[in-house]
């Protein structure tokens, strides 16, 4: 068993070893990368990624990025490809090929297969003077000093560096496209993530009652009110005109300081001035007030027309915290 100390040097160690290869990559941004960017976004047809072994890996979640912000693409293992699937690939498509090395095996026999659709090549590759390298018509280099590994074998620093050439990738088209956080929202309708980017806050609102009383209603009216709606708060309305909000705590900070409640109204002991919010807002938003200001309610209005209450649990419901 290792010590805890020398546990901690190797994890320490290998954080820098890869943070010192990603920095280095900054070296790589150049003519060719911005060409790469240029010609995606031009292009009619889909991004096709491809690699072998953990370069595969690190494609298929280059794949994913594209997709959900704005860029067509598809992903297709080296080894299926010589096996049948290069059908996937059009004529108007770009293909990019990942690969350490730029020399093996498989990526000898699919690029030459590649290169015959008439597709312009890029290789994300740590080898610039590689077979790969030499075929690709641009080129993002990712190559490395070393892999933290310490045997320097497993993909470990050069697999970082791909990942952060292709993140740079995406982020680069994804803001030239102007993609948004509404047409996030599209790809993404699913999950906490989602929810945080579609959900508004009439959408929640009206599941709950709207409590509500007169800014003239006595003490037992209001902790009726309070009490039956169970949103542990109540609007303050004159006329129909939102005037302020008693929360549980509005109630308990009375009862320390009187025991006389017989000429107390809603007017003596509410919060005037009470947080809201419209219903058009994100429900992500509402829980930014919340946290900001240290309360679980809000109120919802239209106007100054009290609609609702918003409460912290419907939007813990939601699973978005």
């Amino acid at each position: 068993m290792k010590e805890e100390k020398s546990i901690k040097e190797i994890a320490f160690r290998t954080i820098l070893e890869e943070a010192e290869a990603v920095s280095a990559l900054t070296g790589s941004i150049n003519d060719d990368f911005v060409r790469c960017v240029n010609l995606i976004l031009k292009a009619k047809g889909r991004v096709i990624v491809t690699g072998i072994g953990k370069s595969a890996i690190v494609g298929a979640k280059l794949v994913a990025s594209l997709n959900s912000t704005g860029t067509p693409s598809v992903f297709l293992h080296a080894a299926d490809a010589i096996h049948g699937d290069l059908g996937t690939i059009q004529k108007e498509d770009i293909i990019i090929c990942l690969s350490k090395s730029g020399e093996t095996p498989e990526i000898r026999i699919l690029v030459p297969l590649l290169k015959s659709f008439g597709s312009s090549l890029i290789a994300i590759v740590g080898n610039t003077d590689s077979y790969l390298a030499k075929q690709a018509d641009l080129i993002l280099d990712t190559t490395v000093a070393k892999e933290a590994c310490p045997n320097n074998l497993a993909p470990t620093s050069s697999t970082t560096a791909q990942m952060v050439m292709g993140d740079a990738l995406t982020v680069c088209l994804l803001e030239c496209r102007g993609f948004t956080t509404s047409d996030f929202a599209k790809l993404h309708p699913g999950g906490a993530l989602g929810k945080q980017l579609y959900l508004k806050v009439g959408d929640l609102y009206i599941n709950n009652q709207a409590p509500k009383v007169r800014i003239t209603d006595n003490i037992k009216t209001i902790i009726l009110e309070i009490s039956s709606k169970r949103l542990g708060a109540t609007a303050v309305l004159d006329g129909g005109e939102l005037k302020g909000i008693i929360t549980d705590g509005d109630l308990r900070r009375m009862l320390e300081k009187t025991t006389d409640f017989q000429n107390i109204t809603a007017q003596d002991i509410m919060s005037p001035s009470p947080k809201t919010i419209e219903p058009e807002m994100l429900v992500v938003n509402a829980l930014s007030i919340m946290r900001k200001n240290n309360i679980t309610q809000l109120l919802v209005v239209d106007k100054n027309r009290y609609l609702g209450v918003l409460h912290l649990h419907d939007i813990l419901k939601e699973g978005i915290i």
